[in-house]
């Protein structure tokens, strides 16, 4: 696989990831189901409260990750040599925050974010493991 698709692949998964807390506070609600069975005895208020600060956490997440792809994908379109550890180094950021969102938890939360979202957020991780490997083995033009 080239780097370029690892790369594009990468920035889809993060949109998708980045897109659902979004939706499902439109739609479904799972995080707010998420933090009621956390504490059931919270006023509508409270369990709206940190519904909104997981949203919002996750959102942000998010949105730095397509920062990070868009710039590595933006230095392997240039064949900077840059773009090699830029990807490596937001990779392995990106996996560790991955990795605790899926095991961090707090009080009476399991995990603080719900499954369904730490493990949708795994998933540009995964892409990334491709996009890596991808950029060491092209040789950048520059």
């Amino acid at each position: 696989m080239s780097p370029k698709k690892a790369l594009v692949a990468g920035l889809v998964l993060t949109a998708l990831a980045t897109a659902a807390p979004l939706v499902d506070l439109a739609t479904v609600d799972n995080i707010g189901d998420h933090v009621r069975s956390a504490y059931p005895q919270w006023s509508a208020a409270d369990v709206n409260k940190d519904r909104t600060a997981i949203a919002v956490y996750l959102v942000a997440v998010g949105v730095l990750g397509l920062a990070g792809w868009l710039t590595t994908l933006a230095g392997v379109n240039r064949g900077k040599r840059w773009a090699r550890w830029v990807g490596t180094t937001l990779f392995a950021v990106g996996a560790t925050v991955a990795l605790i969102d899926m095991s961090i938890g707090g009080e009476a939360y399991t995990t603080i974010v719900p499954l369904f979202h730490g493990a949708l957020g795994l998933l540009p991780a995964v892409a990334g493991v491709f996009a890596v490997l991808a950029l060491w083995r092209t040789r950048p033009s520059e």
